[in-house]
C-alpha cells in the first residue's frame, strides 16, 4: 500500500496570494494617502501666497505702514508684511526684464513703495481678499491696491473640488481594499473548511479552531503591510533622487506614520475577514462544506 505524500504546495500558494494581494490593496492605498498629503501641501503652499499688494505714496511713513495693517492684524487675517521701497521694486522690475535701464528711459524712478499683505489661511479666500482689500484702499497714502480676485476664485475654487475628489477616491479605495482584502482571506479560509469541520467533530470549540486563522491572518497583513511600506518608501526616495522636488510630497516623518498606518491596517483587516470567514464554516454542516 502506497503512502499518501502530502503536498504543502497548495497551502503556501493560497498563503503567498493571499499576503502579495493585501499588500497590493494596501499599497494602492498608500499611494492614494500620498497624493492626497502632495495635494494639501501643495494647497497649503497656494494659500500662503495669496494676498494683496498696496502702493504707497512716496512720502509714506513707518506709523502710517503700521495704521494700515493693524486693522488686518485685529482680525486675525495678517501672516506677514513685506515693505519694498521704491529702488527695491525698481530693482526687482529690472531683474525680471533684463538689464534694460527704466530709470534712464522716464528719466525718474515711475515706481511707488509696495507693502506685500499674505493673509492667514481662513482668510485666504477671493471674498475675504476683496473685503480686506477694499478696506484698505481708502486708507491715507494708499495709491491703489493690487489683488487679482479672478485668479483667487480659480485657485479657491480647483482646490475644493480636488479635495472634494480626494475624498470619494478615498473611500472608493477604502471600500475596494476591504472587499478585496475579506474576499481573499476568506478563499485561505474556504480553502481549510475541512480541516475547520475536522476539528469540530472531534470537540474543539470555535474559539479554538477560530485561533490559528486569526494568528496566520494577523501575520499575513503584517507581511503586506511590511511589503507595501517598503515598496512606498524604496519608490519615494527613488523619485527624490531622480528629482528633489518630489521631497515636497510628504517628509520622513510622515512616511513613516504612513507605513505604520498600512501595518496596523492590515492586520486589522485580515483579522476581521478571517474572523468573518472562519464564523461562516464553523456554521456550515459537513454536506454543505461541498457546496461552496
Amino acid at each position: 500500500m502506497d503512502k499518501k505524500v502530502r503536498n504543502p504546495i497548495p497551502i503556501f500558494t493560497t498563503r503567498a496570494t493571499a499576503i502579495v494581494s493585501v499588500a497590493l490593496v494596501l499599497l494602492i492605498v498608500g499611494l492614494g494617502v500620498m497624493t492626497g498629503l502632495g495635494a494639501r501641501r501643495a494647497a497649503s503652499s497656494v494659500r500662503d501666497s495669496m494676498g494683496f499688494v498696496v502702493i504707497l505714496s512716496d512720502e509714506v511713513t513707518a506709523g502710517e505702514i503700521n495704521a494700515i495693517t493693524e486693522p488686518i492684524k485685529k482680525r486675525g487675517a495678517l501672516r506677514e508684511v513685506r515693505f519694498s521701497t521704491a529702488d527695491d521694486v525698481l530693482t526687482r522690475w529690472q531683474k525680471m526684464l533684463g538689464d534694460e535701464d527704466i530709470v534712464r528711459m522716464a528719466g525718474v524712478n515711475p515706481f511707488h513703495p509696495e507693502l506685500e499683505v499674505f493673509l492667514t489661511p481662513p482668510y485666504a479666500s477671493s471674498d475675504s481678499i476683496d473685503r480686506l482689500a477694499n478696506m484698505v484702499s481708502v486708507m491715507p497714502m494708499v495709491e491703489d491696491v493690487e489683488v487679482n480676485t479672478r485668479m483667487m476664485a480659480k485657485i479657491t475654487h480647483t482646490l475644493g473640488t480636488v479635495r472634494a475628489i480626494l475624498l470619494v477616491v478615498a473611500g472608493a479605495l477604502l471600500l475596494v481594499s476591504f472587499v478585496l482584502i475579506f474576499n481573499t482571506v476568506r478563499l485561505s479560509v474556504y480553502a481549510n473548511r475541512f480541516l475547520i469541520n475536522t476539528m469540530q467533530l472531534v470537540g474543539a470549540t470555535p474559539g479554538f479552531v477560530r485561533r490559528p486563522f486569526l494568528t496566520a491572518n494577523l501575520v499575513n497583513g503584517l507581511i503586506a503591510g511590511f511589503i507595501a511600506s517598503a515598496l512606498i518608501f524604496g519608490g519615494y526616495f527613488y523619485l527624490v533622487s531622480i528629482d528633489a522636488s518630489f521631497a515636497a510630497l510628504a517628509d520622513t516623518t510622515t512616511l513613516i506614520i504612513l507605513c505604520c498606518g498600512l501595518v496596523a491596517t492590515g492586520m486589522v483587516i485580515c483579522f476581521i475577514a478571517a474572523f468573518f470567514a472562519a464564523n461562516r464554516y464553523l456554521r456550515q454542516s459537513y454536506d454543505n462544506l461541498f457546496r461552496q
